[in-house]
């Protein structure tokens, strides 16, 4: 099963999916791999360092690529292996960050509409005013995360699970307001429920 979190900057998507992976594979007894995008291969390392020089087509492409080898030799392998998946990141974001860098959501999915769909992508939401006070109090923003605005990130994801939901993808919201992460992954697993219930036991 290949699971994706998704969300704006600052929305907790990292803290969540990690904790997410944990009790995942305390619920099933099953192997669970964590992952995230960029990958954490040379290549995802350095689009990390150079996403302050590379910008709009460039960057795109870069991600893609990045992308394509994060499924081909990480994921996939995974649930072959009978290993539940979940990523931090995947092409959702791609669908919102491009467009902050003035790239078309139709030239966006013409790079990635080859890619593996998940079992189920789940969104987080938060209040901006939330959002917003937790990038200010971050040490460094990386340049599309002081492009964008809270505000801005989640009409455009809105409108990036409205692109996928024309893709027939398995999508879900998961209401993040006056939650800590804890109560935030006991709602994901309500949703994931019918999903494991479906899954082979080990």
């Amino acid at each position: 099963m290949f699971v994706v979190i998704e969300g704006p900057n600052g929305v907790g998507k990292t803290t969540v999916a990690g904790l997410l992976a944990e009790r995942l594979h305390h619920h099933t007894a099953q192997p669970v791999h964590l992952t995230t995008e960029p990958t954490r291969t040379p290549l995802g390392n350095l689009l990390r360092e150079a996403e302050a020089i590379l910008h709009g087509r460039a960057l795109a492409l870069a991600l893609a690529a990045d992308r394509t080898t994060h499924i081909e030799d990480e994921i996939i392998p995974a649930l072959d292996a009978g290993t539940i998946v979940v990523s931090d990141r995947y092409v959702q974001s791609s669908l919102v960050l491009q467009r902050l860098d003035a790239v078309d959501l139709g030239e966006i999915w013409s790079y990635n509409r080859y890619v593996l769909p998940p079992a189920i992508s789940l969104y987080l939401v938060d209040d901006p005013q939330v959002i917003a006070t937790r990038l200010a109090a971050r040490r460094q923003l990386t340049r599309l995360e002081a492009t964008g605005t809270p505000e801005r990130e989640l009409r455009l994801y809105r409108e990036a699970f409205d692109f996928l939901n024309g893709h027939l993808w398995h999508q879900a919201w998961i209401d993040c307001r006056r939650r800590d992460p804890d109560h935030v992954v006991d709602a994901i697993l309500d949703t994931l429920a019918p999903l494991l219930a479906r899954r082979p036991r080990a």
